[in-house]
């Protein structure tokens, strides 16, 4: 809010200042309710542009509400220039824009979780893979590098397949938590037998398969657990949400 309040007396002052220099000038006539139909929209635009510049800079910002106001303000100055024809109430009619964020929100976001793999480069360092999160995101996330080190996973999209094969992946010795929510994909896990797992698997519609155990239909759901699970030290625990699709356990 300082930041905000800054930013507007600034803007206000030199609005205000070059104002009079042109009314001293004689280019304007110097009037304050003129001044300020100039002063609000000029706060819009240098507030989206520094937004913008921010998150370019990974420093903050937002590029969703900066190019918004950016835009807003810009409309509106044009306006004052009596180029097109905006007021501040015109700002319904920017509804559209809703749909070109989400668009591009589904074209940018990823999954979210680093993959390590427990081969070292040449340098001697650990590779790793980093996806950014959204729900969001549409696409396939396979997991099945050779040595890929299993870590908490928590992957939520709006549509996509997803294929785990556990067996190349190095477990370590505690209990792993992997949560996906996805309104339509596919889930298909591949498991070691000598690594414990339980699930809690939810699907509005579709299948399914736990090892020996099916399932399918309407709101369906599965809870399986190894036997030796709860004594075991290297272990996974699925939670596993679909609105529709399908998911399938197995073992290698």
């Amino acid at each position: 809010m300082k930041r905000f309040s800054r930013y507007f007396i600034a803007i206000f002052l030199i609005t205000i200042g070059v104002m009079l220099v042109l009314t001293n000038l004689g280019v304007v006539s110097f009037d304050f309710s003129i001044a300020w139909q100039f002063i609000y929209p000029i706060f819009f635009v240098i507030i989206g542009m520094r937004w913008l510049f921010d998150y370019f800079r990974k420093r903050g910002g937002s590029w969703v509400f900066g190019s918004f106001f950016l835009i807003f303000g810009s409309l509106l100055l044009l306006d004052r220039f009596e180029i097109i024809y905006f007021t501040f109430w015109s700002v319904f009619k920017l509804w559209p824009l809703l749909i070109v964020y989400f668009g591009f929100m589904l074209i940018r976001a990823k999954p979210n979780i680093v993959i390590e793999y427990n081969n070292k480069d040449s340098s001697g360092s650990k590779k790793t893979k980093s996806y950014s999160n959204s729900f969001f995101s549409v696409g396939d996330h396979e997991f099945n590098e050779p040595n890929w080190k299993v870590t908490p996973i928590n992957l939520r999209t709006m549509a996509g397949d997803f294929y785990f094969d556990f067996s190349k992946a190095f477990i370590p010795e505690k209990e792993i938590p992997v949560t996906i929510n996805c309104l339509a994909g596919d889930v298909n896990i591949l498991m070691p037998s000598n690594v414990e797992f339980r699930v809690e698997a939810t699907l509005n519609a579709g299948e399914i398969v736990v090892l020996d155990q099916t399932t399918d239909g309407i709101n369906r759901s599965l809870s399986f657990e190894t036997e030796g699970y709860e004594d075991a030290e290297r272990k996974i625990d699925f939670q596993i949400h679909l609105r529709a699709g399908a998911i399938r356990i197995d073992h290698v």
